[in-house]
């Protein structure tokens, strides 16, 4: 059956083109959950960069709805999350990055990272639409997955999430809205140093210093976004207008994201091959976070191992 024409570039739940997300609605709440659940390695791979991209591109378009049961709703919040046990996400795909360096693609390279930005910068404008974005972390947020979270108005995390931005130990950066977002929440100098540690923090440590707003217990990482929800839609307007003078006081621009990324790509085909030795080890580590496959190191063991041979 067609559907009614003022229905006509609704998203809908029932997209079956979608291989690499998964969604879901809470009519009741107006809350849209989107699942990232990437094939292979749990990070950016170009195929997940595209559905969500065309996922949130549609909900942008009709004015933040989604088509539920026959019907348009408006969505009230946008949720981010994994379907990945213990992994939010390990961020950009360093095997290809290796690759595209490697033989100076460095087109390749700007078309990745304008996907990621083009990812980014709706998700910080609220899709245009007064909606409340919540970033839920189960697991490991690395790199892009901790920009990924940084993009959304609140985020939420469960006592086991880990977070971190390991690019400084192959002598690069963060340069898809790290610097941007993370300075914005706890100031450029705190933003700089956690950047150039190139550690892995956990979640306490980050709800400490004020990055993420809600630590929930491991196992109740929903039933927190639900709290939230219930706890703060009788003043929802006011939330999302205090949310959107955030963009006034403090306003990411694509211009500024695009400037800082570009950036990221000139000193990505700087990289001398000790600095892709590193990043490969890295990439090996992601690749064994493959759900169901060998996990026999943690990011910090990993990462720490690449600090000493960084020295």
């Amino acid at each position: 059956m067609n559907a009614p024409a003022e229905l006509k570039g609704v998203e809908t739940l029932s997209r079956r083109e979608y291989q690499q997300i998964d969604v879901r609605f809470d009519a009741e709440r107006g809350i849209a959950w989107t699942y990232m659940n990437p094939s292979g390695v749990p990070c950016f791979n170009l195929g997940l960069l595209n559905e969500l991209r065309a996922h949130d591109a549609a909900i942008e378009a009709s004015g933040g709805c989604l088509l539920h049961e026959g019907r348009s709703h408006p969505i009230r919040y946008y949720v981010g999350a994994s379907k990945i046990a213990n992994v939010f996400n390990l961020g950009g795909d360093l095997a290809l990055f290796v690759q595209l360096v490697k033989s100076q693609d460095r087109d390749a390279l700007m078309h990745y990272a304008k996907l990621c930005v083009d990812n980014m910068y709706p998700r910080i404008r609220n899709y245009s639409s007064p909606m409340t974005t919540i970033s839920l972390v189960q697991g490991e947020a690395l790199g892009g997955g901790f920009e990924i979270a940084l993009s959304s108005n609140v985020i939420i995390a469960e006592t086991q999430a880990r977070f971190g931005f390991p690019e400084i130990l192959f002598n690069l950066f963060p340069g898809m809205g790290a610097y941007s977002l993370l300075g914005r929440r706890i100031g450029i100098k705190r933003a700089e140093e956690m950047i150039l540690s190139g550690r892995v923090f956990t979640a306490a440590e980050l709800h400490e210093i004020g990055v993420i707003d809600v630590l929930a217990e491991d196992g109740a990482g929903e039933a927190a976004v639900r709290e939230f929800v219930d706890r703060h839609d009788r003043h929802r307007s006011g939330m999302q207008a205090m949310f959107g003078c955030r963009q006034h006081f403090h306003p990411v621009s694509y211009e500024e994201l695009m400037n800082i990324t570009t950036l990221w790509v000139d000193a990505a085909m700087r990289l001398e091959e000790k600095d892709l030795k590193l990043m490969s080890r890295l990439a090996r580590s992601q690749f064994r976070r493959i759900p169901g496959g060998a996990s026999s190191e943690m990011p910090e063991a990993v990462l720490d191992k690449m600090r000493s041979a960084a020295r």
